[in-house]
């Protein structure tokens, strides 16, 4: 089926005729006789537009994302929506740099200690590799005894300077959401076998659902601007920032979305029906040839130019785990999207019926590990298969 595809296409060809229109208009002696930008014009251009339209900088933003507020509106969403309690540990673990932090996680009903994490928010180039990412320390285990299990959450982020605490760029906010979702699902699991309990066992395909899902609450506004205040005078985020923020996410969504679905059967294309051997002997299609047929589907306002050899540098597909398997960045996008659509299905502001959801997801998608597959537990949390209803709304292609 091509749902995404259907919608995505149309908005994909006309962004792209406005940031032609702007090309034009910005450089009439180069580009107006020219009907097709070239791919490097295309990047170019871009930014451009996207410059005029929000004028917004990741600078600017940053005095209102300190990471002591962002911490502190993060723990009150998840006491909020799956009744769980952050308290920070200090001291009762070691650690292995004085950047780290230790907390604790309390159910709230029960009062019991269910889980801990350590925090690494800060980037320390002499030691530390870049990106972000979640692990495991402990593991869920009843063979050996093991009721707590622990997380380890690593950041990047700028470190305090003086007086003034880290002030995070809105990217890095999205990140800290992102990465505490994977840790829920390690954290919160009731399953007691090891090799099934938390994010062990869990399909590739549904893995990131819980830590994109996180990612939808930093577009939600109560939650925003609960931690979203200048550092320094406490003033709230400004308005015209906020709306700026939500429509940035939109921005170009049409041709971001048809890129994806190309890679992704592109993928798929290569590892299923391919004939490699074929292909070298000059009796069947190339992979370059591939590539130019499936972007005549998926992407026709860009087709790859003669030289094009992308795919020698697709590294996800032959080099990063994403063998036949790049289908699943969409996919866990599909499955977040519809999960949060449940959220909003309720009412984002109607508390008792949120935290009803809430905990429904925290008994499912959080809870069950990799012993259940994901589509079942998906059917638990939502009562049907996911659909991309709520994706095509979010990025503003419905």
């Amino acid at each position: 089926s091509d749902l995404i595809l259907e919608k995505a296409l149309p908005a994909a060809e006309k962004e792209l005729a406005e940031i032609t229109a702007l090309a034009k208009k910005m450089q009439p002696d180069v580009y107006e006789n020219v009907d097709k930008l070239m791919p490097w014009d295309t990047t170019y251009f871009s930014e451009r537009l996207k410059e005029q339209k929000f004028d917004l900088t990741e600078e600017e933003l940053r005095p209102y994302f300190a990471l002591p507020n962002v911490l502190d509106g993060l723990f009150a969403l998840v006491k909020r929506i799956f009744n769980i309690e952050v308290k920070a540990a200090d001291g009762e673990a070691e650690v292995w740099n004085s950047d780290v932090s230790f907390f604790n996680v309390y159910d709230v009903d029960s009062g019991k200690h269910i889980a801990s994490f350590y925090l690494d928010p800060y980037s320390r180039p002499e030691d530390k590799r870049g990106g972000a990412w979640m692990d495991v320390c402990i593991g869920k285990s009843e063979a050996v005894k093991r009721e707590i299990p622990v997380a380890y959450l690593t950041c990047n982020g700028s470190p305090p300077v003086g007086d003034t605490p880290s002030l995070m760029s809105f990217r890095e906010v999205e990140t800290l959401f992102h990465e505490f979702g994977h840790g829920l699902q390690h954290m919160l699991t009731t399953a007691t076998v090891g090799d099934v309990a938390g994010i062990n066992g869990v399909e590739w395909d549904a893995v990131e659902t819980p830590s994109q899902f996180m990612e939808n609450f930093c577009y939600d506004r109560p939650t925003v601007y609960g931690f979203a205040k200048h550092y320094e005078t406490g003033e709230p985020l400004p308005e015209e920032m906020f709306a700026k923020l939500c429509e940035q996410k939109t921005f170009n969504a049409g041709m971001m979305s048809c890129r994806q679905l190309l890679f992704g059967q592109l993928d798929m294309e290569l590892y299923s029906n391919f004939d490699a051997d074929a292909g070298e002997k000059g009796d069947g299609e190339s992979i370059f040839d591939v590539h130019r047929r499936m972007a005549k589907k998926y992407t026709p306002f860009s087709s790859p130019l003669d030289e094009d050899r992308f795919l020698c540098t697709f590294s996800h597909i032959f080099a990063g785990g994403y063998s036949a398997g790049y289908y699943s960045y969409k996919w866990a996008e599909v499955m977040s999207a519809d999960a949060f659509g449940a959220f909003e299905d309720v009412g984002l502001d109607n508390e008792e019926e949120v935290k009803k959801v809430g905990m429904k997801f925290r008994d499912t998608v959080l809870s069950l590990g990799g012993g259940v597959p994901p589509m079942e537990v998906f059917e638990q949390f939502r009562g049907r298969e996911p659909t991309p209803d709520a994706l095509l709304r979010h990025n503003g292609l419905a």
